[in-house]
């Protein structure tokens, strides 16, 4: 697999090529094309896993990147629902140490998930769109059945 290009910017797989055309994959709708391979630059620069991971909203990929087990992905869903909320309050809702809760904090806020604010005159955190959009996203999956085991 390998990642193309087209003159408008729009990012694919290359699934086949053929000496005038190229099948191509679109990750972000899942449908399957043909281009004339004139048409089409390959990037190189992308890998194709990268391309393959836009089937993921970007939101949702930002967050799987930054959340690394389920106390993390409480504490961003917490800030999503309770925001915004003061340093202490999470500090009293968590079952993390200050120095974990404040480290995690600063990995959300690295990622664009949170931003610091203040609560009541003290220091707080409040969830980005960026957040709000993707805990909905992931709210909104089915898990069809699926038994999963918590870290």
């Amino acid at each position: 697999m390998r990642t193309v290009r087209d003159a408008d910017g729009k990012t694919y797989l290359l699934r086949k090529e053929s000496s005038e055309s190229a099948l191509l994959y679109d990750p972000e709708s899942g449908t399957e094309l043909y281009r004339p391979r004139s048409e089409l630059e390959l990037v190189t620069d992308e890998s194709a896993l990268t391309t393959a991971a836009l089937a993921i909203p970007g939101p949702v990929r930002r967050i799987l990147s930054a959340t690394h087990n389920d106390p993390s992905i409480g504490l961003l869903v917490t800030v999503v629902d309770r925001g915004p909320i003061a340093a202490v309050d999470l500090v009293a809702v968590s079952d993390l140490c200050e120095s974990d809760l404040l480290g995690l904090l600063s990995e959300f806020r690295a990622a664009g998930l949170v931003d610091e604010t203040h609560v009541a005159g003290t220091r707080g955190y409040e969830a980005t769109p960026l957040a709000v959009a993707g805990i909905k996203a992931l709210r909104s999956i089915e898990s069809d059945g699926v038994e999963t085991t918590s870290d």
